[in-house]
């Protein structure tokens, strides 16, 4: 999977590609947790639209990353799933966690 990530004002932006599994799970958390820490970043938003799957050590990474965020007062949002992966979040129930576009 490849993980690109940028910044713009206050939101700074994670794009998921590829297939999502355990092999990636600690590079993945390390940028998420990077782009989280400081208080120049409000906002993160995860970009999904070229993430194939997603398996459960992706929910976890998730769950860790709403509970970081949580912790600094930051906004994380979800956008651009497949539907697919939309289906995994929901089944997951993801959407109590995350604003989800």
């Amino acid at each position: 999977m490849d993980i690109a990530s940028s910044r713009q004002k206050n939101q700074a932006r994670i794009r998921l590609c590829g297939r999502f599994d355990f092999n990636t799970h600690r590079r993945s958390k390390q940028i998420c947790e990077g782009r989280l820490t400081g208080s120049a970043v409000g906002e993160l938003v995860v970009d999904m639209a070229a993430l194939e799957y997603p398996d459960s050590s992706a929910l976890g990474m998730l769950r860790i990353l709403h509970d970081r965020g949580t912790a600094a007062s930051k906004c994380i949002v979800i956008e651009n799933c497949t539907p697919a992966v939309n289906d995994v979040l929901r089944i997951a129930n993801c959407q109590k966690l995350f604003t989800i576009c």
